[in-house]
């Protein structure tokens, strides 16, 4: 059974830093495109970073270029989003997929067929 659980999420302060990690397993990640979600409270989710399967392009919503950096460990089958420069407005519940096939243009994959989810984990940013 495919699982992917997501680690790292917590209480941090504006302008503070975080890593969160999604570990799979019974999924070889060399052959999935990936990605990272986030609903804040009252709003819908959206998508925060993806990478097609090659890695060789990697997809960010504007409100994070330049704070997030995604990235994966195919040998581990984990995959990671570092946020540097953390603001209250990223606060919400995180959650990473990940969808098999090239997904070299996932930031086109409607959330709905993303495959794989993982519960999700909560960050918040707040003084």
């Amino acid at each position: 059974q495919v699982q992917l659980v997501e680690s790292g999420g917590g209480l941090v302060q504006p302008g503070g830093s975080l890593t969160l990690s999604c570990a799979a397993s019974a999924l070889t990640l060399d052959w999935q495109a990936i990605g990272w979600f986030r609903q804040a409270p009252g709003k819908e989710r959206e998508e925060v970073s993806c990478q097609g399967m090659s890695g060789a392009t990697t997809y960010y919503t504007n409100s994070v270029k330049g704070r997030f950096t995604m990235s994966r460990d195919n040998a581990k089958s984990t995959m990671y989003l570092h946020m540097i420069g953390l603001k209250p407005e990223d606060t919400g519940v995180y959650y990473c997929a990940a969808v098999p096939g090239p997904g070299e243009m996932c930031n086109l994959i409607l959330q709905k067929h993303w495959q794989y989810w993982g519960q999700g984990t909560q960050v918040t940013v707040s003084s």
